[in-house]
C-alpha cells in the first residue's frame, strides 16, 4: 500500500514538472493526523486585539470539536486559502489567521498516501471537503467550525441555506455556536513533527497581492471580450501587408486603461511595504 501510494506520488510529481502548469498538491511531513500527533497546544484564548489590525483586516478561527473518529485519523486534511496552504486540521485543534477584505477561496484536501500527503493536482482533488468563496469584511470576526460526525447546533442567518459554507462538514458559524465548542480546543502548535503549519499569523499581505492577481484576470478577460467587440463594430486597422507587426483597435479601449491604474495601484502598494520593511529594519539607526 504504502509502495504503492509513494509511486502515485513520484508520478504525480513528474507529471507536473514535465506539464509546467499544473500546481502539485503534497503536503508531505505537514498533515499528520491526531493519531499521530495529538494536539497539545493551550486552550483556547482569544487573541487581544492589540494583537491584529481590526481596523484593516479581519480575524479568522478555524477549530474541529473532538471526536472518537477525528482523534483516530492518520492523515489530517489541510486547509488553503487562496490556494496557499496553511495547516493540517488536526482534531481538538484550533488556529487563526488574520486577512484583508476581499472575497476568499477557502479549499480542504484531503490527503491520501500513508504519510506522503499527496491531495491532488491542478482541478484535480482525491478528496475536497469544501471549496468556496469567502467575503470578508474588516473589523469583523469569523468562526469556521469542521467536523464529520455532527452539525452545527444553529445555522448561521448571514448565509442563505443552500450556501456551501452553510452545510457539509466545513461551515461558517456564529460566534455564538463557536463558544460552545471552541472553548474545548487547543491550539495547534506550528513546529509539531508531521504536522507544520503556517497559520496563526497575519496573511493580509499576501491577500492583498491576491486581490491584485484576481482583478488583474478579470481585466484581462474583459480586455479581450472588449477587443471582440470593437474589431465587429468595424473600430479596427489591420495591419500593413509588408509589416505583420500593429494594426489593432482604432478607438480607446477601457479594460487597458484600468490595466494601466491597476498597474500604479500595485505598484505603490509593493514600494510601500519595501518602505515599511525598512523602517522595521533600520528602527535602531535614525540616521
Amino acid at each position: 500500500m504504502c509502495k504503492k501510494a509513494l509511486q502515485i506520488a513520484l508520478l504525480a510529481a513528474m507529471i507536473s514538472v514535465l506539464a509546467g502548469c499544473p500546481t502539485l498538491y503534497l503536503a508531505f511531513e505537514k498533515h499528520g493526523g491526531a493519531f499521530l500527533v495529538p494536539v497539545s497546544g493551550e486552550r483556547f484564548v482569544h487573541i487581544p486585539d492589540t494583537a491584529w489590525d481590526s481596523r484593516n483586516n479581519a480575524l479568522v478561527y478555524f477549530y474541529r470539536p473532538d471526536s472518537d473518529w477525528a482523534s483516530e485519523e492518520i492523515d489530517a486534511p489541510s486547509l488553503f486559502v487562496d490556494d496557499h496552504r496553511y495547516f493540517s486540521f488536526r482534531a481538538n485543534g484550533y488556529t487563526w489567521l488574520e486577512m484583508a477584505p476581499g472575497t476568499r477561496r477557502i479549499t480542504m484536501r484531503r490527503p491520501i498516501g500513508l504519510l506522503l500527503g499527496f491531495e491532488g493536482m491542478g482541478s484535480f482533488a482525491l478528496s475536497k471537503i469544501v471549496d468556496a468563496d469567502f467575503e470578508v469584511e474588516a473589523g469583523k470576526i469569523y468562526y469556521f467550525r469542521y467536523s464529520e460526525v455532527d452539525k452545527p447546533n444553529a445555522p448561521n442567518p448571514d448565509l442563505d441555506e443552500d450556501h456551501p459554507l452553510a452545510q457539509g462538514d466545513m461551515q461558517l458559524v456564529t460566534a455564538e455556536v463557536a463558544y460552545e465548542e471552541i472553548v474545548e480546543t487547543r491550539f495547534l502548535e506550528s513546529q509539531a513533527p508531521f504536522a507544520k503549519n503556517s497559520a496563526a499569523v497575519s496573511i493580509a499581505e499576501t491577500n492583498r497581492l491576491d486581490n491584485f492577481a484576481r482583478e488583474r484576470e478579470d481585466l484581462e478577460e474583459r480586455k479581450e471580450i472588449e477587443l471582440s467587440q470593437l474589431k465587429e463594430a468595424g473600430y479596427w486597422r489591420d495591419p500593413k501587408w509588408y509589416w505583420p507587426f500593429g494594426g489593432g483597435p482604432t478607438k480607446a479601449v477601457k479594460a487597458e486603461r484600468e490595466l494601466r491604474k491597476l498597474d500604479k495601484r500595485e505598484e505603490a502598494y509593493v514600494a510601500s511595504l519595501a518602505s515599511s520593511e525598512k523602517e522595521e529594519s533600520s528602527w535602531w539607526w535614525p540616521f
